[in-house]
């Protein structure tokens, strides 16, 4: 309560202040579309040059709201950004942006210029001053007419064959650092825990203890092949990207592999548990084998091979050591 009652309402700012808001929300965005740029350089340089000329333009921007605000205020502009205002809009933080590929940051640009548009609009409309007005008002139009600009700016620097290659090593970077190492821990988890869970389920016909193991050997697993897979490779020479993402995705997906058919034998009546945990299994092996065949190109009958008949297997050494 303290921190939003700190904090101006939009309507309650003077022309002033609603000029060195704007001041600061452009100073931003370049900086953002300059960090995009960074981050995209060594694997995209044709994007990163779209985005170095969306900074131009806000730089721009800038510079002729800094023009205004000395002619009317002086030198002395106040510093206001946009979490000092309740209610306005927040950029999100750029790690959370930056990771998630190039179709995500090129979508949160274009919400970037939405947002910005919205602003200048009604920061237009509160203002009495023409001068001011007329400004705010050109550049609620020059960030709707940013998505042309990014066009062009494409078109300058992003040729059909530059954005294929960028959308081939985009897909590539994917499947490295999330698609095969995620696939991996839902194998593992999926098969390895098939034998102790069933051994447990037709060893003890008891749900709760089979559920218990299942958890257990499932996060256990989970943990194991996060820090296995964050360990083997620091990505710096395969490319495979970060370890702790690798980490990360291999740990959960192990970890929900084995859940899946752990999670059935909350149900208290043995053999309704047990049907429904044998269903979960059949559906997460043909889901896996789909999904071999989806990222990593493995033919569906190769796939369904390796993967089906394999857990197969393990679910019938676990069904024979739990009845012996």
């Amino acid at each position: 309560m303290r921190f939003s009652l700190s904090r101006k309402h939009f309507r309650d700012l003077s022309e002033q202040e609603i000029l060195a808001l704007a001041i600061s929300s452009e100073e931003d965005d370049a900086r953002i579309y300059r960090g995009y740029a960074a981050r995209l350089r060594p694997d995209f340089p044709d994007s990163a040059k779209v985005f170095e000329g969306m900074a131009r333009e806000e730089d721009t921007h800038r510079q002729r709201l800094i023009d205004l605000f000395q002619h009317r205020f002086g030198d002395a502009i106040p510093l206001i950004r946009r979490e000092h205002v309740a209610g306005f809009y927040a950029r999100r933080p750029i790690w959370l942006v930056e990771n998630l590929g190039l179709e995500r940051i090129r979508a949160e640009a274009t919400a970037m210029e939405q947002e910005a548009e919205r602003f200048y609009t009604k920061a237009a409309a509160q203002t009495t001053d023409a001068a001011t007005r007329r400004l705010l008002g050109d550049l609620a139009t020059a960030e709707a007419g940013h998505q042309h600009t990014a066009e062009e700016l494409e078109a300058r620097h992003l040729t059909a064959d530059a954005r294929k290659t960028e959308e081939e090593q985009d897909r590539r970077q994917f499947i490295l650092t999330w698609a095969q190492p995620g696939l991996a821990g839902l194998m593992d988890g999926s098969v390895s825990t098939l034998a102790p869970i069933f051994a447990t389920a037709f060893a003890t016909q008891d749900t709760w203890t089979t559920f218990l193991v299942g958890l257990a050997a499932s996060v256990g697993a989970g943990i194991s092949m996060g820090f296995t897979e964050a360990a083997s490779d620091d990505g710096a020479l395969s490319g495979r990207g970060s370890p702790l993402k690798r980490g990360i995705a291999s740990g959960v997906m192990t970890t929900v592999g084995g859940l899946g058919h752990a999670l059935p034998y909350l149900i208290p009546d043995f053999w309704t548990a047990t049907v429904t945990a044998i269903i979960v299994v059949f559906i997460e092996l043909w889901a896996i084998a789909w999904l071999q065949n989806r990222y990593m190109d493995t033919p569906f009958f190769r796939a369904t091979l390796q993967v089906v008949l394999g857990g197969a297997l393990v679910f019938a050494a676990g069904v024979l050591i739990g009845s012996g």
